[in-house]
């Protein structure tokens, strides 16, 4: 159980609907630290090439964005540190609008081959490249200097991981090429095995 993200979440009025449909509630962890990345944490984050981001704009309504990129273009910049660089989009600013009111962020990131999904919570910083070159040469992949607009530097408060329960196990292109790869390669050789056969007669 991760304390910190309960202790984030675990509200009086999440509470109170517990009891209302449960007879009881969870006790609420008090006074936790930040939480620290371990191996798996920083092994599964850099494994995604996508993630979502939720922010609350200065009128209270929530919003998530997508956010995708090569494998690792999400960063574990330490135990308790992330960081993206941010692409040219639609120019909308939406996401970074909002962290000029609310820097809280939410971050979901999921792997659907292993069901498995985890739940970051933290505070955004949006970071120009001028301002910090070392940030990024850190963030920004070799060869898209041009495409990026501005750097994210998010500061961990806690994470949680979800069970697979009701996780639908999906596969990308590249996945599933991978995994038939060898099956392929087997009929491409009984193949050839039959064409010689009946050339030999």
């Amino acid at each position: 159980m991760a304390s910190r993200f309960m202790d984030l979440m675990l509200t009086p009025d999440v509470l109170a609907a517990q009891a209302r449909a449960y007879g009881r509630s969870q006790a609420r962890p008090r006074d936790t630290p930040p939480e620290r990345f371990g191996a798996d944490e920083i092994a599964f984050i850099a494994e995604r090439d996508s993630f979502y981001l939720g922010t609350v704009n200065q009128d209270g309504w929530p919003y998530v964005q997508h956010r995708g990129g090569p494998r690792g273009f999400l960063k574990v910049l330490g135990p308790s540190a992330l960081g993206f660089a941010d692409l040219k989009g639609n120019r909308q600013l939406l996401t970074t609008g909002h962290l000029a009111q609310d820097s809280r962020v939410c971050l979901f990131l999921m792997s659907y081959p292993l069901q498995a999904r985890l739940k970051i919570l933290g505070r955004a910083q949006v970071v120009s490249v001028q301002e910090d070159p070392e940030l990024a040469r850190t963030l920004i992949e070799p060869g898209r200097d041009a495409a990026v607009e501005r750097l994210f530097r998010i500061q961990v408060e806690a994470f949680d991981w979800n069970c697979p329960q009701h996780i639908t196990r999906r596969f990308t292109e590249a996945e599933v090429s991978q995994a038939i790869g060898p099956l392929q390669q087997r009929i491409a050789d009984l193949e050839a095995e039959l064409a010689r056969r009946a050339r030999n007669g």
